[in-house]
């Protein structure tokens, strides 16, 4: 038996340094003294002993261990074809295991498989590498497969192997650089991880890059878990989807963070996936919400980092519960008529060991050179876009959390930091694209690419781009040279809008630009006016801080500013505890504020906010048009010394008539102009006294003048509240 395998053979498997184990473990028909004859070799550490039986007859034959380490050989005579046996392994005092032999069975990764994600154009990879539970000519287990082209070898190993790495070694299929072995006997919720030995000898336990469950953090073993178990009953929302584009839709999102909206019991833990299920979503229906965007959910070790440095790509965190139960969020968000956006991180990824960086002891999945490979302000790796299996592990992870889980949108993370080369870099930290400029070529072909899928597989998905530049085209067509995302974060208005009401109400009158100047540009891209985390964070003070006054003026400047925000044209986002004035910075130490409800006017806020909401959704002239210049035409923009601007949204169905005043001054008798002759009336006042206003409100119908006022030929007499938002509409 020693004359079938080499000591170098059985060395360099001991080493784990053999990049095809199945040819020379499990079994194989030789030639030997001139006669046809089966030899079967295993490699099993603390062994005692191992029998092999045949399956079909029944016989059972001895092996001969011929490597203290745990190598066993036996020749079996007169056989000329393989023949399906088991092994009887004895580890001692009386503990013995039965298993199929894991080198027995044919690659689970198919030759067009291999070259569609050599091509970048797998989408469904994520069916393929990874660890799923199969079940193979009869024998239950689970197929590994994983792409580290330059490593030396990989193992798999977890609970079903003692996390040996000679144990369960995987073979190299070719040019692919994909590793794989099926494993008997691995069941769902086995932990595992890859260990991958470098070329230069290094030894790293690596989590799966496509593993779709995690332990709990700080641990980072990957569970075997099966996705497909759990039912979707939200078959109408999918079909409504599928026809309608959210251009036309009202989309007002509200932003959270799964871990700090709310802390439960008395010790103050994680809210979980199905308790979000019931108290989220009853709470942002009630709101008058449309979806709810959750801050990243994929797995990431430190808590600090907001979900932004991901190590699991495609596993739902795991300490809000299982992927199925984030599935049953996702479910009873869609069967309440409320659309989920994720938060997802394709611009980099971080140095933990156990994760992408170096995944195969070379830069893989990063660059090599550190001038376009690293993010120094982030510590943290940038993705190389120009190689297609990146490409592919990225657009899969997209189309994975559409399909699989039936998201609704991605809010794709710091698109300005893959746009530019020289993104946060001095002169001489970074490198210039092959024509000597500063754009990242190969990241706009990757978006590009990416949105021309994602458009194509799922009509009715929206893609968000935070993209804090002047970058033509972000939101049009990629067939006509643009990126293809469907809305795009206004970083200009949010910057200008935060800049404008700090101020003090007597100085708004200076910057007064600061209100109108978004309008120059708005239909230039399909605009989402957001107020997120990074606002009310790195001391940059919560909502209620940001503007002047006392307590009764910060209610007031945040209603009047929030109903400029929703009057103005483009879809709207708002971070969890700005509807209630929360008063400290947003922690994801700890949960909201939401003792504040007690009092007056943080409850009074909360009301407005929900009433805004609500008016929002009933009013299609507040988001029908947004994306047409015909949906809006300034009345009056140009009252600087007022600090008053007014606008009129319309749409096919009704005209609203909109008045923001930003100081304290208010007017009884205030000339306001509309374009239309006829009756209005009041339909929205943010200084009702339910919302803590002094009242200052508009009863009854109002009649129109052919009086010219500003730009419309007629006007009205009205009541305008100090820091007050009011709505007029045209009822006859």
């Amino acid at each position: 038996m020693r004359d079938t395998v080499t000591i170098d053979q059985i060395e360099m498997l001991l080493k784990n340094e053999y990049g095809d184990p199945h040819s020379v473990l499990g079994l194989h028909i030789i030639s030997k003294g001139g006669d046809r004859c089966a030899v079967v070799r295993e490699l099993i550490p603390g062994a005692v002993s191992i029998d092999i039986k045949d399956n079909n007859t029944g016989c059972v034959f001895s092996m001969e261990k011929i490597h203290d380490d745990g190598f066993f050989a036996a020749v079996i005579p007169d056989r000329d074809e393989y023949f399906p046996y088991s092994l009887s392994v004895d580890f001692g005092n009386g503990n013995i295991w039965e298993t199929p032999d894991q080198y027995t069975f044919e690659p689970t990764v198919t030759d067009y498989d291999r070259y569609l994600f050599g091509q970048g154009t797998n989408y469904g990879i994520y069916n393929i590498l990874g660890a799923h539970i199969k079940t193979i000519d009869s024998v239950e287990g689970a197929a590994f497969a994983v792409w580290a082209p330059n490593a030396r070898s990989v193992s798999v190993v977890g609970d079903f192997n003692m996390w040996d790495s000679r144990r369960s070694q995987m073979r190299l299929l070719k040019e692919s650089g994909i590793w794989e072995i099926f494993i008997p006997g691995v069941k769902e919720n086995d932990k595992y991880k890859f260990r991958v030995k470098d070329f230069r000898g290094n030894v790293t336990d690596k989590s799966d890059p496509y593993g779709t469950f995690m332990e709990l953090r700080p641990n980072t073993a990957s569970v075997v878990h099966d996705i497909h178990t759990y039912e979707f009953n939200d078959a109408e929302w999918m079909s409504y989807r599928s026809g309608h584009e959210r251009y036309d839709r009202p989309v007002n999102i509200y932003e959270v963070h799964m871990g700090s909206w709310r802390r439960v019991g008395n010790e103050d833990r994680f809210m979980t996936y199905r308790e979000a299920a019931d108290m989220l979503v009853k709470y942002v229906k009630d709101m008058g919400y449309t979806h709810i965007e959750f801050m990243p959910l994929s797995e990431h070790p430190f808590d600090g980092s907001w979900g932004y440095q991901v190590i699991g790509y495609y596993a739902p965190t795991s300490r809000y519960g299982a992927p199925e139960d984030f599935m049953y969020l996702v479910d009873m968000c869609h069967q309440n008529g409320i659309g989920v956006i994720m938060d997802w991180v394709p611009a980099h990824f971080p140095k933990d060991s156990s994760g992408l960086a170096r995944f195969d002891g070379t830069a893989l999945y990063e660059h090599e050179d550190s001038r376009i490979g690293e993010h120094q302000e982030w510590g943290t790796y940038i993705f190389n876009y120009g190689r297609n299996e990146v490409k592919n592990f990225l657009i899969a992870n997209a189309v994975y959390w559409l399909k699989e889980y039936h998201i609704d949108g991605l809010r794709v993370d710091a698109v300005a930091s893959m746009l530019y080369l020289d993104y946060c870099r001095e002169e001489g930290q970074w490198l210039p694209n092959k024509y000597g400029g500063r754009e990242n070529l190969e990241a706009v072909e990757f978006i590009k690419h990416l949105n021309s899928i994602i458009r194509k597989k799922f009509p009715g998905v929206m893609m968000m781009a935070e993209e804090s530049t002047s970058w033509e085209g972000v939101t049009r067509d990629t067939e006509f040279n643009g990126l293809g995302f469907t809305f795009k974060w206004d970083m200009g208005w949010m910057n200008d809008f935060l800049s404008y009401i700090k101020k003090e109400t007597v100085y708004r009158k200076y910057h007064h630009n600061y209100l109108t100047f978004s309008m120059m540009y708005n239909y230039n891209e399909n605009f989402i006016l957001v107020l997120s985390h990074d606002e009310v964070v790195h001391m940059k003070g919560a909502m209620i801080y940001k503007v002047p006054g006392d307590l009764w003026q910060k209610s007031a400047n945040l209603r009047v500013s929030y109903g400029f925000m929703y009057g103005h044209p483009g879809k709207k986002l708002l971070f969890m505890g700005n509807e209630i004035g929360q008063f400290s910075e947003w922690s994801e130490a700890r949960s909201l504020d939401w003792h504040l409800l007690q009092y007056d006017t943080h409850r009074r806020l909360q009301d407005y906010m929900k009433d805004l909401n609500h008016f929002y959704l009933k009013h299609p002239a507040m988001w029908k048009r947004d994306f047409n210049p015909d949906g809006f035409e300034w009345i009056d923009c140009d009252d600087s010394s007022r600090s008053i601007v007014s606008f009129e949204r319309r749409c096919e169905d009704e005209k609203l008539t909109i008045i923001c005043n930003f100081t304290e001054a208010a007017y009884d008798d205030f000339r306001q102009g509309v374009f239309d002759e006829g009756l209005y009336t009041e339909v929205f006042n943010s200084d009702d006294i339910k919302y803590g206003g002094t009242g200052r409100i508009n009863k009854g119908t109002l009649s129109a003048d052919k009086i010219q006022c500003a730009r419309a030929h007629n006007s009205i007499n009205i009541k305008l509240p100090p820091l007050g938002f009011v709505i007029l509409k045209k009822v006859q």
